[in-house]
């Protein structure tokens, strides 16, 4: 009888049925004065006791400002300290953390306010290029009725603005206990907006359950103990930091190190060598961005063991090289999406190096995952189609939204991914690339992955991005935008004559372009519509002129 794509992770470990809250007054009960939180740009150091003596600080903060269960609370910082506390205390309470995306602009953070109704929102002054209090200010009570309590972080004091020193008063336990009683671990704590590639940011809707238990799960997988650091230079207002790294500590009692604001590869290799992390997280051009620097061997890394790489298909040289030159020899790769709190699969430290380097790996605890064809059946192993998964983990929906919430969860309970992918008979999930993101050249479906793997064979290409651009004669034609390695002289006639003979001809590019870098959303996605878009504007001035 043939085998179908479907898997189901192990319950021989039981979900956590405990609310964020509690996990941090166990954590701090258990590990105490160890190492919970080191914020390198803040040279900040917090045990566990201290950072949930603080966490009691800010959530008897937001009791004192009405903040209470299910009030919605943004947040709009880079990474910091007060980011993951304001995680946590909100939390305690039962208020619902907002994460904000660090480059939104005015209309974005309009719309995702008033989306979710914010009544509350702690934010950092400005960041990189964006005022935030400027923009905020801009936008008014006229734009943000909902919106009652602003609070800036850092000394500087803003008119209409709380300071967090302000809101940092003596915990109330009495109250705190009182709140607690009323919370359940099945009660939406956290709205994250998932970045569209069209139309309007969804707010997927995650519980207590959700994401600690995607936190727990993802630490044993990586075998995280409270001998650990994790080095998280990805960024928190995302599931890869609040989740992976953030909760997998909280459920671990693994240090949270923090090496900046935002992505800087030499500060994450900074502080990976001075706090002897054990494990780094990353996208994969995060991680092409550290190997790549050429002061990489002035760096101590000799205490990296493991890790995550996630957020987008991870190139097999990139991993090869992560195992090498960084010591990650029990590095994973994480598959999932916001939808799904996020990881449903994940490699295991000790699978074979095939299978770490080629595939996402294989179903995650109380998770379900298959594949299906077109018509919603389960494919045979092997056969390619759409990744669903299903378990504790999928959201509770889209915020507002249950026309979209439908679409995505079907009347079984399976989240549609929109991605492609194959199961192997061992049950290894490969990701093969986009149902959008397919390109149909004459008649011929063409996947931008396959593609994009045998660029990155060339010597001197460090990343490539496959994708359609619409033509008169064939519906689409494939476009590749290539980085080359730092030295190296590259044109696009080389890269078309390397292809020819190796892929099939109509796979090969008809327009490459060498650039200095990818058009990416703040967590490292490359975003092939916005370069597609940018590609067929170029090629139709060329048709013009």
């Amino acid at each position: 009888m043939t085998q179908l794509s479907y898997a189901k992770g192990p319950i021989d470990t039981p979900l956590l049925d405990v609310t964020i809250g509690q996990a941090l007054k166990d954590a701090s009960a258990k590990w105490g004065n160890e190492l919970a939180l080191s914020s390198l740009h803040q040279d900040i150091r917090w045990s566990w006791e201290e950072l949930d003596a603080e966490v009691d600080r800010i959530a008897t903060g937001l009791l004192d400002q009405g903040i209470a269960k299910g009030d919605r609370v943004g947040i709009w910082a880079p990474n910091c300290a007060e980011w993951t506390v304001t995680q946590f205390a909100t939390a305690r309470i039962g208020a619902v953390l907002v994460t904000i995306n660090p480059a939104y602009r005015l209309s974005e953070v309009e719309y995702a306010l008033n989306k979710v109704g914010c009544v509350g929102l702690v934010t950092a002054p400005s960041f990189k290029t964006s005022d935030y209090i400027g923009m905020l200010r801009e936008l008014g009570p006229a734009k943000l009725p909902q919106l009652r309590l602003m609070v800036s972080l850092g000394e500087e004091e803003h008119d209409g603005f709380l300071t967090w020193a302000s809101l940092r008063v003596e915990a109330d336990q009495a109250r705190l206990a009182k709140a607690a009683e009323g919370l359940d671990p099945d009660d939406a704590i956290n709205i994250q907006f998932t970045s569209g590639t069209t139309g309007f940011p969804k707010g997927a809707t995650l519980t207590h359950r959700n994401i600690l238990n995607n936190g727990y799960f993802t630490a044993q997988t990586t075998k995280l103990t409270s001998s650990d650091r994790i080095c998280i230079p990805v960024p928190l207002y995302h599931c890869f930091g609040m989740v992976l790294g953030n909760l997998a500590s909280l459920t671990s009692g693994a240090a949270m190190v923090y090496p900046g604001e935002a992505f800087d590869p030499v500060l994450a290799l900074e502080a990976v060598a001075a706090e002897g992390c054990t494990s780094l997280y990353g996208v994969p051009t995060m991680f092409i961005a550290i190997l790549n620097l050429p002061t990489l061997g002035d760096y101590d890394v000799s205490t990296l063991r493991t890790g995550i790489m996630a957020g987008s298909p991870c190139p097999v040289a990139t991993m090869r090289a992560v195992i090498d030159k960084l010591n990650m020899s029990e590095v994973t790769i994480g598959y999932g999406m916001t939808e799904t709190s996020p990881l449903t699969t994940q490699t295991a430290t000790d699978d074979p190096l095939e299978a770490r380097v080629g595939t996402v790996g294989r179903v995650h605890p109380h998770a379900e995952a298959k594949i299906v064809g077109p018509d919603g059946a389960t494919l045979p192993r092997g056969e390619q189609g759409e990744y669903c998964s299903r378990g504790y983990a999928v959201m509770l929906g889209y915020w507002d939204d249950k026309e979209k919430t439908d679409e995505a969860i079907d009347a079984e309970g399976w989240m549609h991914s929109g991605d492609l992918a194959t199961m192997d008979e061992e049950g290894f999930v490969r990701i093969t690339g986009r149902i959008k993101d397919m390109i149909i050249r004459g008649g011929e479906n063409i996947y931008p992955r396959e593609i994009e793997e045998f660029l990155l064979s060339h010597h001197a290409i460090t990343d490539a991005q496959v994708f359609g651009v619409s033509d008169e004669k064939y519906g689409e034609e494939v476009c590749a935008w290539v980085i080359a390695k730092e030295g190296q002289g590259l044109t696009d006639e080389e890269i078309k004559a390397y292809c020819k003979g190796q892929i099939a001809h109509y796979k090969i590019p008809r327009y490459v372009r060498v650039v200095e870098s990818f058009v990416m959303t703040v967590t490292g996605k490359a975003q092939k519509f916005e370069m597609r878009k940018l590609m067929e504007s170029e090629l139709d001035q060329q048709v013009v002129g």
